[in-house]
């Protein structure tokens, strides 16, 4: 017996209350804990978001500064399974590195668990990204943010303001957003009470997957393929022609222009030497859009996250395979919030579904 019709996707389909976020695709809004994403960067960094996510839920929360000590006291403690990490990982690409240094730690670890997650994971991919190139892991600095860290860390030296001030704005933008795949998953495994380390290991395992996290490099290869502003509109044309998923173009919720493709523009313009590069891809831009418009005219399909994301990180000289594990460091203060949501409020989730094999 059928019990109602299938949503395979959940489309449309209410699971939970949050506080977190609110993403509204007609709109083309963004809404974390009561705050527009554009006002929201442009007036707190990654450690003021990650602090307004927790307020109310754990250590640190609605405190800056706390989170700000809570993060660097843990970066200082995971650089201490770096060198375990790197012989576990060796040969892996940075995501399943990552997978491997979360599995690491351990349920019974004293420090809080959102601060020893959210500190780790920028230190084993700066360690990460270091072996690659034959460099040893430089540790951390408790003087500084994350974004300040992370690129020291993996530079050998400060970098420039503005690209400190993009890399922050980049991981406060992408700390969270609604019930995407990954939160989801995190909340699935957190209603069955598995515990922080666990649920953000299943939300990193869910962010691997290529129709998650792992548009913004492929942006830059259908970029480097164009080659220039002239040839857009002709070689959009011939990749509908041959069923080429375009990068950077379309999201499942948002019918309109994604609000953080904006935010991540404006901070792409600012950093040195990308006005060549900007002006070009957003050439392209207007290309592809074009190109959408008289390919797919009755879906409405604008530029998403992932395209100046690219540029972006791009511009801080972070390698292609690595934009999704950083993307992580990000959007795992916004998984630990979920987390936390769902222990305290949620049930265990258990959704039905219709059998339709043989019977006995």
């Amino acid at each position: 017996m059928l019990l109602t019709r299938v949503n395979s996707g959940l489309d449309g389909v209410v699971v939970a209350d949050t506080a977190m976020s609110e993403v509204d695709g007609e709109a083309g809004r963004l809404i974390v804990r009561g705050h527009a994403i554009e006002a929201l960067v442009a007036t707190r960094g990654f450690e003021g978001v990650a602090a307004l996510l927790w307020q109310g839920y754990a250590e640190g929360g609605g405190d800056a500064a706390a989170v700000r000590r809570g993060l660097a006291a843990a970066r200082l403690r995971a650089f201490a399974d770096v060198p375990r990490l790197l012989v576990a990982a060796s040969g892996l690409n940075p995501v399943e590195a990552l997978r491997v240094g979360i599995g690491m730690l351990a349920d019974a670890e004293p420090m809080p668990h959102h601060f020893l997650i959210c500190g780790a994971l920028p230190v084993f991919l700066a360690a990460l990204l270091n072996a690659e190139k034959g460099l040893p892991a430089i540790a951390p600095d408790r003087e500084l943010t994350t974004a300040q860290d992370f690129l020291r860390m993996t530079r050998g030296q400060r970098a420039g303001p503005a690209f400190e001030r993009a890399l922050d704005t980049y991981l406060a933008t992408i700390a969270d957003h609604g019930f995407n795949a990954s939160t989801f998953t995190a909340r699935v495994v957190a209603s069955t009470r598995a515990g922080l380390i666990s649920s953000v290991l299943a939300a990193l395992c869910a962010l691997k997957g290529p129709l998650h996290g792992g548009a913004p490099g492929p942006v830059l290869d259908m970029l480097d393929e164009i080659g220039e502003a002239s040839r857009a509109e002709a070689w959009f044309d011939r990749a509908f022609a041959d069923g080429v998923t375009l990068m950077g173009f379309g999201h499942r919720i948002y019918k309109v222009r994604d609000p953080r493709a904006d935010v991540l523009k404006a901070t792409v313009a600012t950093l040195p030497a990308t006005a060549g590069r900007l002006a070009y891809a957003a050439a392209v831009e207007q290309g592809a859009i074009a190109a959408l418009r008289r390919h797919k005219p009755g879906r409405r399909l604008e530029t998403n996250v992932e395209y100046y994301t690219a540029l972006l990180l791009e511009a801080l000289a972070v390698p292609r395979s690595a934009f999704t594990a950083l993307f992580a460091v990000g959007r795992a203060a916004g998984w630990c919030a979920h987390i936390f949501e769902q222990e305290k409020g949620g049930r265990i989730i258990r959704p039905q579904s219709n059998y339709i094999g043989p019977r006995p």
